[in-house]
């Protein structure tokens, strides 16, 4: 018997289940029915072509109604915030609340806030 007519069989045996295997597995996918994998296909080539931009102009809308543009009440430094966070002037260091499109410094409760006026001698005088 010669020992190269059955390796050859077993190369031709290889080839052929090479090529069974891929023909096995798309008689199943037929039988089973194609719809379900083109659909779900379909599906997520929509999902990650449209969640980004829903998510960008979601984020675009979301900033356009949290973001404060403002300047620090104490210093006039103008500075960039959130609404309703807490955050420090850079200039001054001054504890700042972003309330609706401003900003307000936060004092602990009981403190008065005042605003000061600068009066001349001269009124002073008059007011005597």
């Amino acid at each position: 018997m010669n020992q190269n007519s059955y390796k050859s069989l077993l190369l031709n045996l290889s080839d052929l289940s090479r090529w069974l295997m891929p023909v096995f597995i798309v008689w199943v996918l037929i039988s089973i029915g194609l719809g379900w994998v083109v659909k779900s296909i379909l599906i997520l080539i929509v999902a990650v072509t449209l969640l980004p931009v829903i998510g960008f102009f979601g984020l675009r809308w979301w900033l356009s109604r949290n973001l404060i543009v403002d300047q620090c009440p104490v210093c006039s430094y103008e500075l960039t915030g959130l609404n309703q966070t807490q955050l420090q002037c850079p200039s001054c260091g001054e504890p700042l609340m972003g309330d609706k499109d401003h900003f307000v410094r936060l004092t602990p409760p009981g403190t008065i806030d005042i605003d000061a006026i600068e009066v001349s001698a001269k009124v002073i005088e008059e007011s005597k």
